[in-house]
């Protein structure tokens, strides 16, 4: 199962086939205007707003699922971070259109989804600094537990992909990009 260097076939995989999707993804009015350098706190609050509004029900969802300890589910939440920056957060509106969860292969690809988002956190947490705009609790995230939280994820995924699962893992990654995406985009 393993190619190249050492890196689990479903992990190439993932990264191979949702680029497109990923990459659409991050053209937001966020992610824009942090790459021209003309972030503001407003663009920021708007942005944090709708990850709370998908994150938040789909935390809810995978609460629903048993995990092993070896996943610290609990640590994987992240919805309440966003509850520190914006006070107002329970009031928001929450995305109704979420991707499947029902199997253990769509909860992987899910997951591989907004954890691999923790690490972009730390980029912006930087970019933010650099633009004078507080730091966000959110994307500060773990901090410096991050990459290990990350790395302890793609061995746990690794370990349970098999050639029977990995496509169903890689489309629920796929649409879970679509989702998201939709959901940010949506005015």
């Amino acid at each position: 199962m393993l190619v190249g260097l050492d890196k689990p076939l479903i992990l190439q995989r993932l990264r191979t086939e949702t680029q497109p999707y990923h990459r659409a993804l991050e053209q937001n009015e966020f992610n824009r205007a942090l790459a021209a350098g003309n972030i503001t706190e407003a663009i920021a609050a708007r942005f944090l707003a709708k990850l709370y509004g998908f994150l938040r029900p789909y935390e809810a969802r995978l609460r629903q699922h048993a995990f092993s300890p070896a996943w610290q589910p609990e640590r994987r939440q992240r919805a309440h971070l966003i509850e520190q920056d914006l006070p107002a957060a329970a009031h928001l509106p929450e995305c109704a259109d979420m991707p499947e969860l029902r199997t253990w292969p769509q909860l992987l690809g899910a997951l591989y989804v907004l954890e691999g988002s923790t690490l972009g956190g730390q980029v912006i947490t930087r970019q933010l600094a650099k633009a004078g705009i507080p730091t966000r609790t959110y994307f500060t995230g773990s901090a410096e537990h991050t990459g290990p939280l990350w790395k302890s994820f793609c061995q746990l995924l690794a370990a349970e992909a098999t050639p029977d699962n990995e496509a169903e893992i890689v489309q629920s990654a796929i649409q879970t990009f679509q989702k998201l995406h939709a959901w940010i985009e949506l005015r």
